[in-house]
């Protein structure tokens, strides 16, 4: 007869045996879960600070975020890699600030509270656009903007994260092996604290782009990591990002792009931020580009050259849209101050897309009322009886928890 085999390890609990990480943090509860990785709320022994453990079970993901993460670790608006484990055999396991909230609790929280002040929409567009240009001006590609991936400090400073979709696009940076760098970056990192470079009492954070949010799920394409690539300067993935803030030519199959495709998604996100509802969310690809094309019009040589040597361009065909919505009447009276900078960005030509450099640049954040300061920002409250312990449950005063997804 044969022997049975013996009950296999949830991998999501894999982090629990290994002790080089049980030595240095208490894991204190799982608190999200996805496809490719499981995140964790956790205390550093050594001082008591709460941190996010992410365990990544994809190696090319594993490999892009901490890539892109290292290049991007001194970017104020940035989620900050505070060290990680990689050993032969396992999983990486990312230390990460831990973030109490996201920019998607607070669109939630202003749909319920009657709106987010003028003031503190540009404030929140302000950093959001730093945090892409941060990336773009180190050759890094995000590829998974969205609101749940923008998260926020209990001080209101907004930070990119989850980098599992990151490519970076300047060739001439490459990350030593994991072996190589077990354990160097942190005492790198303890260097710096103790010279008062950096900023040691970050409150925490986790990423979010594993999960994904209940109430989204039927319309979510969330076909993330893992996804093959040329390693040699091949072709890049069509399949990248959430579909409602994924750009027409990756609809469309494009494996040639660059930073234009976060430029989009910018785009979606300030739009969304301006009107608090999603600006095209749709329920499949093909209903994803209807949408876009009754706004702005057919995607055509006219409207983007080059768009025919798209690989599914002749494969996918639309009514002509004569007479477009136009984003205007699209978004509503509530976006239409952020109008002239949205329409920025979200075009048809992605050559046209306007890089965040220059938005922050644009006159809407100079004209009143001026963006206000980080102090004065609204932030989902914690309950009282939250208390103020690091440890506790969030849970904010309007009756839904802080997404730690």
């Amino acid at each position: 007869m044969e022997e049975a085999a013996p009950p296999r390890r949830h991998r999501s609990w894999s982090i629990h045996g290994r002790p080089e990480i049980n030595h240095r943090y208490e894991i204190m509860e799982r608190v999200g879960s996805g496809a490719y990785s499981d995140v964790y709320r956790a205390r550093r022994i050594s001082d008591g600070q709460i941190v996010a453990l992410k365990e990544i079970h994809d190696h090319q993901s594993a490999l892009r975020e901490i890539e892109a993460l290292q290049i991007l670790n001194h970017s104020p608006n940035v989620v900050h890699l505070l060290e990680y484990f990689w050993q032969e055999d396992e999983d990486a396991v990312l230390v990460l600030e831990f973030l109490v909230a996201d920019l998607a609790s607070v669109i939630r929280h202003g749909n319920r509270s009657g709106g987010i002040a003028a003031a503190e929409v540009k404030q929140w567009m302000i950093q959001t656009l730093r945090a892409v240009d941060e990336c773009h001006r180190n050759g890094v590609i995000h590829r998974d903007l969205k609101p749940s991936n923008l998260l926020v400090s209990a001080d209101g400073v907004l930070k990119l994260a989850d980098f599992g979709q990151a490519r970076v696009i300047d060739e001439s940076r490459f990350m030593a092996a994991p072996e190589e760098q077990v354990g160097s970056f942190w005492k790198d990192r303890e260097s710096q604290e103790e010279a008062g470079d950096v900023d040691a009492s970050c409150v925490a954070t986790c990423c979010t782009s594993d999960v994904e949010d209940d109430q989204l799920n039927s319309y979510f394409s969330m076909q993330e990591g893992g996804e093959a690539e040329g390693e040699d300067g091949g072709g890049l993935s069509s399949c990248v990002g959430t579909r409602w803030y994924r750009a027409p030519e990756l609809l469309f199959g494009a494996t040639s792009y660059g930073a234009e495709i976060d430029l989009w998604a910018l785009g979606c996100v300030l739009g969304e931020l301006g009107s608090l509802q999603p600006v095209f969310p749709g329920s499949s690809d093909i209903d994803q580009l209807g949408r876009i094309f009754s706004v702005l019009g057919n995607l055509t040589e006219e409207s983007s050259p080059g768009c025919s040597r798209l690989p599914d361009y002749g494969k996918i065909f639309f009514s002509a849209v004569d007479q477009p919505v136009g984003l205007e009447a699209w978004l509503g009276d509530r976006a239409r101050p952020a109008l002239g900078l949205v329409s920025q960005l979200l075009r048809l030509d992605h050559a046209a897309r306007v890089p965040a450099s220059e938005l922050l640049q644009d006159k809407y954040f100079a004209e009143p009322p001026l963006p206000c300061a980080l102090p004065d920002l609204t932030l989902p409250a914690r309950s009282a009886d939250s208390g103020s312990d690091p440890g506790s449950d969030d849970v904010l005063d309007d009756g839904f928890s802080v997404r730690f997804d």
